[in-house]
């Protein structure tokens, strides 16, 4: 069959799913993507190129909507060259987020398209208006939100089938639309992120620990308030007195990826290291910054306890990744957390909640025997719901292929609107 996987960051969340249909020589696997987007073995990238334009003129509800008709405009020129020179896709996957999806109908109207619904803008149980410590949309801001939504509703309304990576992510997309997203989650390679009681991580400061140390971790693709970063930081303080010997390592950047920006040239990374620098043992917490991959996993394997921390928002592959490398996990209780963490696989506490997460931390720290259980329990979710190889890529490429819909694996507390 022919694929072709339409994502301006490509591989992005088609990474796994796009190489392994790329490995059978039956298949041809082409992309599309901008400029960002990066090479992967067995596919063929065809890149575009977004020119700056002034939006000055357009309405500022109009303005995301805007650019991503500037970018469906270049995905179509790139549809158009494939289509010339004889590739016509069997499968089109597209993202619904921005704009790439608006051409692909016309230009391959015989394809079936299969939409990645990764997240629905709403005012009310989402990040939006979570976090009382921020101030929130008013009017004007609500409505502005809800024109965000425009590529997916119209990328729905025309897609053959859709797939979201978990069943609360499905969730925030209107309640007509359920019956066509199926849950589908990207997979982790279970055989590759593993325990390992031998591992060891070299940190900012030469040291090299290891499983015998005490490692607190927390992970973030940038350290921002959406992924609990604030609250962490006001949870070390307690930590730290109570455990002198603990070391805390932050694996993230220092910019901002999602929610607002922080005022003036600052960071969020140095507004709340500032905040309690005074009162922290700043010699024993560790900013690695961004990591290889296989350093990052390094510095799961060494964790006696994973902090993930986050507003109703997409649910973050280190919190998988964290799990299934055995790692005791302390996380809200928040609803995308609550649908791969409970009272068996984690301990979920209030979201801005420090001094609980402190508490929490000690305790595990004091006593990892006890506790050691729940990682194993973690690890062991995740290979039954979420492993690459033997769940996730067999009920995607289903799905795909237009075979029998696949059902997801069953979520306690959590119904499935099929």
């Amino acid at each position: 069959m022919k694929y072709l996987f339409v994502h301006n960051n490509f591989p992005a969340q088609f990474r796994h799913v796009a190489a392994y249909l790329a490995s059978d020589p039956g298949n041809e696997v082409r992309a599309v993507g901008a400029d960002s987007a990066r090479p992967l073995k067995g596919v063929v990238l065809h890149r575009y190129s977004l020119s700056p334009a002034s939006i000055a003129g357009t309405h500022p509800f109009a303005r995301r909507f805007d650019l991503e008709c500037r970018r469906a405009e270049q995905v179509l020129y790139v549809a158009t060259m494939l289509g010339e020179t004889g590739f016509v896709p069997d499968v089109v996957v597209v993202h619904s987020g921005w704009g790439e999806a608006l051409p692909l109908r016309a230009a391959f109207p015989q394809a079936r398209i299969v939409n990645y619904c990764e997240y629905f803008y709403r005012p009310h149980d989402s990040d939006v208006n979570f976090d009382r410590e921020f101030p929130g949309l008013g009017v004007d801001g609500l409505a502005a939100l809800q024109a965000r939504n425009a590529s997916s509703l119209l990328a729905l309304a025309d897609c053959d089938a859709a797939i979201a990576p978990t069943l609360w992510q499905r969730s925030t997309f209107p309640a007509e639309f359920s019956a066509k997203i199926d849950v589908v989650h990207e997979g982790v390679d279970t055989e590759l992120v593993a325990p390992d009681p031998n591992a060891t991580c070299r940190l900012d400061d030469g040291r090299v620990v290891s499983r015998e140390d005490e490692i607190v971790t927390f992970v973030a693709r940038n350290l921002e308030p959406l992924r609990g970063y604030h609250t962490f930081m006001r949870a070390l303080p307690e930590l730290m007195r109570a455990r002198p010997h603990a070391r805390v390592v932050v694996v993230g950047g220092f910019g901002t990826s999602y929610g607002q920006r922080p005022p003036g040239n600052q960071t969020w990374h140095r507004i709340f290291l500032d905040e309690v620098a005074e009162r922290i043992d700043l010699s024993r917490i560790h900013f690695l910054g961004h990591l290889p991959y296989a350093d990052y996993l390094d510095v799961l394997r060494v964790s006696s306890a994973h902090v993930y921390l986050t507003y109703p928002f997409v649910l973050s592959w280190s919190c998988l990744e964290a799990m299934a490398a055995g790692c005791v996990m302390v996380a809200s209780d928040t609803a995308p957390v609550r649908e791969v963490i409970d009272a068996e696989t984690g301990i979920l506490v209030p979201f801005g909640a420090h001094r609980r997460i402190a508490e929490t931390l000690i305790e595990v720290l004091s006593d990892p025997g006890r506790h050691a259980d729940i990682g194993k329990r973690a690890r062991a979710r995740i290979v039954s719901r979420y492993d690459l190889k033997t769940v996730c890529l067999p009920r995607a490429t289903a799905l795909l292929s237009g075979g029998a819909r696949p059902e997801p694996p069953p979520v306690p507390g959590l119904p499935f609107f099929g």
